[in-house]
C-alpha cells in the first residue's frame, strides 16, 4: 500500500523549505535553501522580495523532497509564510510593483503620519495590531502616495502566501491569518474594516475572497506541477501566517501561553476573548486571528536573545564562539539570585536612556552581568504574562517554551522560578510546519478536523518546575526589589 504525506511549502524570511509530513506528524522528507530580500532597483537603501526567486527556491526544495519520496503519494499541498508582506497585482495576479520587504525603511515616515488619518489608539483597538512600520497598511499607503495610478489599476492586493497560492492554482484569495497581520482587519468581525479603509482612503475591492485555514483554494496547475516535480490536480489547502501555525502545531490548547524564544521573544496565547481596548497601553502588544475561527492570538514581543548577545560581545570577547555559551552559563550558575544587588533594565530599544545596569561593585564579575540579563528578561516575561492574562482573560497554569532560547537550561529554570510556574519545553522545533500540515491533512479529507490530526502527534516535553531558588525571587517581589 502506498504511503501518504502532505507537502508544506514554508517561505521564511531566512530560509525557504519544503517538508513532507505523514499522518502522525512525522517529517519524512525535507529540503531547505537560504532566502533573502534584495536591494531595490529604485533606491539602494530599500529592500524588496523577488517573487520569481522565491518560487525558484521553492521549486528547488520541492524537487529535492520529491526525490526522497519514492513510493509516496502527496495528498495535499499548503503554503505558510511570514506576515504583512505582499504586492499589488492585476486581475491575473501579475505584479504591478515589487514586494516591499518587512525590513525596508521606506514606510517609517508613513507610519509616523498615520494620526492625520486615524488615531493610532483607535487603529489598534479595531485591528488588534500594534504600530510597526512594516505593517501592510503602511505599504499600501506608501504606494497610494507614490503611485496612486497603481491603486486604481490594481485588481488585488495579495499577501505573499496568496501570491504563491495564485501561482500554484490560478486563484486570487486572501489567507485569513495573513489578513490578521495587516492592521486593516476588524479583528472582532474577522473582515476588513470599512472604518479603517475609509479613513485611509483604500478600496475594499483590493482584497479577494478570504479563505480559512484548511479550506481548499484550488488544485495544482499542470505547469506548476511540472516545475515542482508533482502530479497535477493535487489539492492546495489554505494555511497562511507562520506564527498561527506554530502555535497550533506546538500542541497548546486554549488559555495556555506560548513563548517563542529567540533574538526576540514573542509571548502569545490562543484565547476565546480579547480586550483590544487594552492593547494601546502596552508597547509591543498585538492581537492576530487564530488559525481556527472564533479564536484570537493576543501577544507581546520584546528583544531577548539579542540582549544576551550584546552581553556576550561586551564581556566574553576572549572566548571562542564554540564554548562561549557553556562558559557564560557556568559563570552565571555560580551567582546567587539577585546577583548581589546588580540589576539590569533590558529595554535597550524601547527606552534606551533608562537601560543598562545598576548596583555594580568591584566584586561584580561577568557572570553577574550575564545572570542579571537572564533575570531581567525573566522579570520582563513575568510582567508581560500578567498583561497577556488581562488582555486574553485567562490565568496561566504553565508556560510552553519553543525556539532557540529554550536550549538554555539555566534561563529556563530562572523563568520557572521567577514566574513560579512550570515551564515545559517542546522537543520538536518544527511547530510551524507541523501545524500547517495538520490543516492540510484535514483539508484533503484525511481527518475530520485539524484537532483530530493533532491528536495523532506524540508530543515530547521537558519540564522545569519552580525550584529551591523560587523563594528568593518571591522575597524580592515582596520587598519590591
Amino acid at each position: 500500500m502506498m504511503q501518504e504525506a502532505v507537502l508544506v511549502l514554508d517561505c521564511g524570511a531566512t530560509n525557504v523549505r519544503a517538508m513532507a509530513v505523514d499522518r502522525g506528524g512525522k517529517i519524512v522528507a525535507q529540503a531547505a535553501v537560504a532566502n533573502e530580500s534584495q536591494l531595490s532597483a529604485e533606491n539602494p537603501h530599500w529592500y524588496d522580495w523577488s517573487l520569481d526567486a522565491i518560487l525558484q527556491r521553492l521549486q528547488h526544495c520541492c524537487r529535492q523532497v520529491v526525490g526522497q519520496l519514492s513510493g509516496w503519494e502527496i495528498r495535499a499541498l499548503t503554503v505558510t509564510t511570514f506576515g504583512v508582506d505582499g504586492a499589488l497585482t492585476d486581475e491575473r495576479g501579475e505584479l504591478l510593483y515589487p514586494i516591499i520587504s518587512w525590513k525596508c525603511p521606506r514606510t517609517v515616515q508613513t507610519m509616523a503620519a498615520i494620526n492625520r488619518l486615524i488615531s493610532p489608539q483607535d487603529l489598534q483597538t479595531l485591528s488588534g495590531v500594534g504600530q510597526f512600520s512594516f505593517n501592510t497598511l503602511y505599504k499600501l499607503l506608501w504606494l497610494k502616495r507614490q503611485y496612486p495610478e497603481l491603486i486604481e489599476r490594481a485588481g488585488a492586493w495579495l499577501f505573499i502566501s496568496s501570491l504563491i497560492n495564485q501561482r500554484l492554482t490560478g486563484e486570487l484569495t486572501t489567507d485569513r491569518t495573513m489578513a490578521g497581520t495587516s492592521q486593516m482587519l476588524d479583528i472582532h468581525r474577522a473582515c476588513f474594516s470599512s472604518t479603517i479603509l475609509q479613513a485611509v482612503g483604500l478600496p475594499e475591492r483590493l482584497f479577494p475572497r478570504q479563505v480559512i485555514p484548511g479550506e481548499a483554494i484550488g488544485t495544482l496547475l499542470p505547469e506548476m506541477a511540472s516545475q515542482l516535480g508533482l502530479t497535477p490536480g493535487i489539492p492546495v489547502i489554505s494555511a497562511g501566517h507562520d506564527t498561527q501555525f506554530a502555535l497550533f502545531g506546538s500542541g497548546v490548547g486554549l488559555a495556555q501561553p506560548v513563548l517563542s524564544s529567540g533574538t526576540w521573544e514573542i509571548l502569545m496565547a490562543r484565547s476565546q476573548t480579547v480586550n483590544t481596548a487594552l492593547l494601546p497601553r502596552y508597547a509591543g502588544s498585538t492581537c492576530e486571528l487564530d488559525s481556527l475561527p472564533g479564536l484570537y492570538n493576543p501577544g507581546l514581543q520584546w528583544l531577548a536573545s539579542g540582549v544576551l548577545e550584546w552581553v556576550r560581545k561586551l564581556h566574553w570577547q576572549d572566548v571562542e564562539p564554540g564554548p562561549v555559551y557553556q562558559q557564560m552559563i557556568a559563570a552565571a550558575q555560580e551567582v546567587e539570585p539577585g546577583c548581589e544587588g546588580l540589576r539590569m533594565n533590558c529595554g535597550l530599544m524601547a527606552r534606551p536612556s533608562h537601560a543598562g545596569w545598576t548596583g555594580a561593585t568591584l566584586a561584580t564579575t561577568r557572570g553577574h552581568f550575564y545572570r542579571a540579563a537572564l533575570e531581567s528578561l525573566s522579570w520582563q516575561l513575568r510582567d508581560n504574562l500578567q498583561v497577556l492574562q488581562s488582555i486574553g482573560g485567562f490565568q496561566a497554569q504553565e508556560l510552553l517554551l519553543v525556539g532557540g532560547g529554550s536550549r538554555n537550561a539555566l534561563w529556563n529554570q530562572i523563568k520557572a522560578d521567577i514566574l513560579d510556574l512550570p515551564v515545559k519545553v517542546l522537543a520538536d522545533a518544527e511547530t510551524t510546519v507541523l501545524g500547517a500540515a495538520m490543516f492540510a491533512w484535514s483539508g484533503c479529507g484525511a481527518f475530520s478536523s485539524p484537532e483530530q490530526a493533532r491528536d495523532r502527534v506524540d508530543y515530547q516535553y521537558r519540564y522545569f518546575y519552580p525550584g529551591e531558588q523560587c523563594e528568593a525571587y518571591r522575597n524580592m517581589v515582596e520587598k519590591g526589589v
